[in-house]
């Protein structure tokens, strides 16, 4: 079925990695996976994970001040640890950390994720993972076993009952939009019995948004960390870390730049993704200022260039232009995106059809444009003359090509 038109229009998402880890400002579940921490060190993080700063509603208007149409959080990493207070398993908060979220978020017409792991590398029944140093023998390794789906049947059947029941609560509880899973590489789709997950899970929230590490029933692609540089097909979204982690982790102050992010955005968005921005908020509950500054600036420059960005889909492919562009949902605007001030004329190739105008968004100035050359049925390379000085924006300038028609390019072999 179609994906939600809410998740396509949305185009900016915040991915929000907290949980125990941030205490110790550890890596989410991986830093005891990989031996970096003692496991029992790595829970003793519960204890004293206070939250006795978290402002659920500060979360949600700074995700509405960078322009974000929905936020997904870690309900349950592959650590186990539960953020609200589950009946089943016992890792969790004690108390529940979801609700206020939920309850913000929609407060600020923003739509409510959750990710959730399908792996628990605490859970008894569950073939863990969690070892205390690389695996010699990778053969014997728990690893191995539970790749294999090596479990005892019972206790398996146990493990995922304990799932359906989390699962039930989160849906019957906060009526996510979209559910994130995670952990879905230990075990095949068989295994994990998605078909009857998603059955479950579509009977509480029929219109819920799935991601694809749902496997066979998710609804969207989910590269990470490296922006793909053949967009995929179909809806799909880029998860990216504001500065190197996930979690909250006080010595990575390898933080991106506004600009850097504009880039990853516009690109993402041209390329028909949504880019999902991952931070990290302290134990406490409050986010790091430097991660504040970037997505504030981030939706500073949406905000400038809300045209270019809301209500826009896929623009032209690779080569036509240098750099990224949209297209209005008539198909009729293209917006070129200039990271850099233009030395010279600005170069559009193979569009056919005219052009009827140009302008510069946001001061909407006019630019002077010609077409040049073409012969048969190549059409020339449009031309348009550079913005002045005053008209760039500081982070990246749009310009907005009003066309005579419906979009059309010509691809050297035949024309889309």
């Amino acid at each position: 079925m179609p994906i939600q038109p809410w998740f396509t229009e949305a185009k900016l998402g915040i991915f929000v990695h907290w949980g125990i880890y941030a205490v110790d400002g550890v890596a989410e579940s991986w830093s005891f996976y990989d031996g970096r921490v003692p496991y029992d060190r790595y829970m003793a993080q519960l204890g004293r994970f206070t939250a006795d700063r978290y402002d659920p509603r500060a979360w949600a208007d700074l995700f509405a001040r960078a322009g974000a149409g929905y936020a997904v959080l870690t309900s349950r990493h592959h650590d186990g640890v539960a953020l609200w207070d589950s009946a089943h398993g016992e890792l969790n908060t004690g108390r529940d950390l979801i609700a206020g979220y939920a309850d913000a978020l929609r407060e600020r017409g923003l739509k409510v994720g959750l990710y959730y792991s399908h792996s628990d590398w605490s859970h008894p029944d569950y073939a863990s993972v969690r070892r205390p140093g690389p695996f010699l023998d990778w053969e014997d390794s728990p690893y191995a076993q539970a790749a294999a789906g090596a479990e005892d049947p019972a206790a398996w059947e146990r493990y995922l009952a304990y799932r359906d029941g989390q699962i039930r609560e989160l849906t019957a509880r906060y009526r996510p939009d979209l559910l994130w899973f995670d952990g879905e590489w230990e075990r095949d789709e068989e295994q994990w019995r998605i078909a009857d997950l998603a059955a479950l899970i579509r009977s509480e929230v029929p219109d819920v948004v799935l991601n694809a590490r749902m496997l066979g029933e998710g609804d969207y692609a989910t590269p990470e960390q490296g922006a793909p540089v053949v967009p995929p097909e179909g809806p799909w979204e880029l998860c990216l870390t504001v500065n190197d982690s996930w979690g909250f982790q006080p010595h990575d102050h390898h933080h991106k730049s506004v600009d850097q992010l504009i880039r990853y955005f516009t690109e993402t968005i041209g390329g028909g993704g949504n880019l999902l921005l991952d931070v990290g908020p302290r134990a406490d509950g409050t986010v790091p200022e430097e991660q504040v500054e970037r997505l504030e600036g981030l939706g500073a420059w949406i905000a400038r260039h809300s045209d270019a960005v809301h209500g826009t889909g896929r623009g032209m492919p690779a080569g036509h232009h240098y750099g990224p562009s949209t297209l209005s949902a008539d198909r009729r605007t293209l917006y070129l995106i200039l990271f850099d001030a233009p030395r010279a004329e600005i170069g559009v190739r193979g569009l056919i059809g005219g052009v009827r105008r140009v302008t510069v968004v946001g001061s909407g100035r006019e630019l002077p444009h010609r077409i040049v050359g073409g012969l048969h049925e190549t059409p020339g390379v449009l031309w348009i003359d550079p913005p002045a000085a005053a008209d760039l924006d500081p982070c990246a300038t749009v310009l907005a090509v009003e066309l005579d028609q419906e979009l059309r390019v010509y691809r050297g072999s035949g024309r889309s």
